[in-house]
Order: C-alpha cells, then sequence, then structure tokens
C-alpha cells in the first residue's frame, strides 16, 4: 500500500464537506462522535456491573466499530491503516479478548493504562519521524504553518506524551489500589477532565504568550 494513501485513524479525519462534489455523512459523523464518548462511560459504569466479561466484550466491539466509522467501508478503514496504527489495534484487541476470555477484574482495571501507552506510542512516533501530531491537527486548518508554528506544536506534542506518561503510571496505581468505584471515576471522568483543562491551557498560553510574542517579533524585523 503506497504510504502517500494511507491515513492513522488516530488523526481526525478530512470532513467529507471539504471534498468537491460530495455531502457530510452526518450519520457517519454521528457515530464518531457516540463512539469517542462510548468509552469513558462504559470504563464509568463498569464498576456497577460484575461482569468483566460483558465489559471487555464492548470494548472490544467500540475498538473496532471505531474503525469502521473513520470512513468507508471496514475493509477501506483498514487498509489505511499503518504498521504502527496495527500494533496499537492489536495490544488493544488482545487486551479485550483477554478480559473477555479470562473474566479478570484485574485486566479490566489495566486496560485505561494501555490506551494511555497506545495514545504514547501514537504521539510519541510522530516526533521520532515527523511532522508531530499537533502539527498533523494544526495544518489541517492551515496548512502553510511558519517554521516557528512547527516548532511549538512539536513542543505541545511532547507535553501531551508526558502527559500518557503521567496518566497511565496514575492509571496503573488506581488499578492496583483503588477501590472499584474510585478506579472507575477517575478513568472514566477525572482523567478527561484532566484532559480538558490540558486542552483549555493550551489555548489560554497559546493567545495569551505564544500569538502575541510572535507578533512582537514580526514588528521588531520589519
Amino acid at each position: 500500500m503506497p504510504a502517500a494513501r494511507s491515513r492513522s485513524p488516530m488523526a481526525p479525519s478530512r470532513p467529507a464537506a471539504s471534498v468537491p462534489g460530495t455531502r457530510p455523512h452526518w450519520g457517519r459523523i454521528v457515530a464518531q462522535v457516540l463512539l469517542r464518548l462510548a468509552y469513558p462511560a462504559l470504563i464509568l459504569c463498569a464498576w456497577h456491573w460484575d461482569t468483566p466479561r460483558l465489559v471487555g466484550f464492548m470494548l472490544l466491539a467500540i475498538l473496532w466499530l471505531r474503525c469502521w466509522a473513520g470512513g468507508g467501508t471496514v475493509a477501506l478503514s483498514l487498509q489505511q491503516l499503518s504498521s504502527l496504527d496495527w500494533g496499537v489495534l492489536g495490544l488493544l484487541s488482545c487486551a479485550s479478548a483477554a478480559i473477555v476470555i479470562t473474566d479478570s477484574e484485574l485486566l479490566l482495571r489495566f486496560y485505561p493504562s494501555l490506551v494511555n501507552l497506545g495514545l504514547l506510542v501514537a504521539f510519541g512516533a510522530t516526533l521520532v519521524r515527523g511532522p508531530s501530531m499537533i502539527e498533523k491537527f494544526a495544518r489541517l486548518g492551515n496548512p502553510d504553518l511558519p517554521a516557528g508554528a512547527v516548532r511549538y506544536t512539536r513542543r505541545v506534542t511532547q507535553v501531551w506524551c508526558a502527559f500518557f506518561v503521567l496518566n497511565g503510571a496514575f492509571s496503573v496505581y488506581t488499578a492496583l489500589y483503588w477501590s472499584r468505584a474510585s478506579w472507575s471515576l477517575y478513568n472514566g471522568l477525572i482523567a478527561y477532565g484532566l484532559i480538558g483543562v490540558l486542552l483549555a491551557g493550551e489555548i489560554v498560553w497559546r493567545y495569551l504568550v505564544v500569538l502575541p510574542r510572535a507578533a512582537r517579533a514580526g514588528s521588531e524585523s520589519e
């Protein structure tokens, strides 16, 4: 498969409306949003169910349904996965299958830390081979990024990698030492609240510090 045609399912899909002659598939967009919300909701509710096997099956279903919802048919979506994507997908699929087979609550508790590991691998790999993950996102709205913006997006990607390390490590701690209810609360709600805080903090920093500094530097060079 030519590398130019591959598209990671972890990167945002190009809106159908941006392609000439096509209309947005609103049903698929709604499915994407619901599937993204389904994982934290499932983890948050998992402590109510004394059936890890059922939760593991639902995790496996959500994982593969997201491949389908990414665009096109299941076969087309799978063809667009890179070798790295296949590795992350295989890791999470094996973890979900192990939960289904063993009905182990401990394996289920470790699943969120594996999700953080998968995200760390996905983001970290882009720092090695470039462009960085955040640069890819930024170029969706502005294909011609200046050199300063490229450096900034790389630093933001590094911050996200640090977050996944810390959050994943703390997730392991909750799996080993916290009650079922507390584990669910942190990994299904609090962790996503921290993600929201990090996103909001980056936006505030960018508009209050980074952009004014870049504007001052541009005016001084004139």
